[in-house]
């Protein structure tokens, strides 16, 4: 780190892996912008991040909401200046059910939150990353392994998360000339509560062939830190796709 202070934004960061990623950034001594849903969850995030709460601005968002995403860029923007970063990781699971029974609303909602607000959030990123001097940034999607090998009954989440490995392509493609760099990684059990509960402590997550198992789990500790070390890069450098799982994890092999 240089002596300028480097701004990261965090969407989805009251929970998870967004949480744990915007805590890295603070540690490695980024200033840091904390989006999500939730007020409460927000500053229980800005709560664990004791002396360095001075670096962060918390700005609850919905991500599916243009104007909402606009409003958190422009006040992440007055606060500190310029954005370097953005870890593009707010995104939900939707509903796990037959394919026949998913009904609009359940899809339209994944579809909204997982790529329309990862789109909504990258355009604002451009917008002041190729303005702001010294020009450019980084733009790190969230995507999955599923963007890769689908888990059965995962539609409308398994669509998004191609649709982003799209969207990160043409990201990466169209902010060349800015020197924006564009750049995706694919997380693959990663020990959430939420993901715990449903690979280890609950019936176990459900296999190609429709039995139940539990899988193992990593530390998000070792995603957050993947992630800063994708952001750290000179931006004449990127991390283009990144996969980072669980070692026994039954991702090759699975389908």
């Amino acid at each position: 780190m240089n002596s300028i202070t480097k701004v990261a934004m965090v969407t989805g960061a009251g929970s998870g892996i967004g949480r744990r990623t915007a805590l890295a950034f603070l540690e490695e001594g980024y200033a840091v912008a904390l989006a999500g849903r939730r007020r409460e969850t927000l500053k229980e995030t800005a709560a664990a991040s004791g002396s360095a709460a001075s670096r962060l601005l918390v700005w609850p968002t919905d991500v599916t909401a243009p104007e909402a995403v606009k409003n958190l860029f422009s006040q992440a923007h007055q606060s500190f200046g310029r954005i370097d970063v953005l870890f593009n990781n707010a995104g939900i699971f939707g509903p796990s059910g037959l394919f026949e029974d998913i009904s609009y609303p359940e899809w339209k909602a994944v579809v909204d939150t997982n790529l329309t607000g990862a789109f909504l959030c990258a355009r604002e990123a451009f917008r002041i990353m190729k303005r702001q001097r010294p020009m450019g940034g980084r733009i790190i999607n969230n995507g999955s392994i599923s963007a890769h090998v689908p888990r059965p009954n995962s539609a409308p989440y398994t669509a998004t998360k191609h649709a982003i490995t799209g969207l990160t392509k043409s990201m990466s493609l169209d902010g060349r000339k800015y020197d924006i760099a564009c750049c995706q990684i694919d997380i693959g059990n990663a020990a959430t509560d939420l993901i715990q509960s449903i690979l280890k402590d609950g019936a176990g997550a459900t296999q190609a062939d429709g039995s139940k198992a539990a899988e193992p789990t990593m530390d998000l500790d070792h995603v957050a830190n993947a992630i800063v070390h994708m952001a750290n890069l000179p931006l004449e450098a990127n991390i283009q796709f990144m996969t980072i799982m669980a070692t026994k994890m039954p991702f090759i092999g699975r389908g």
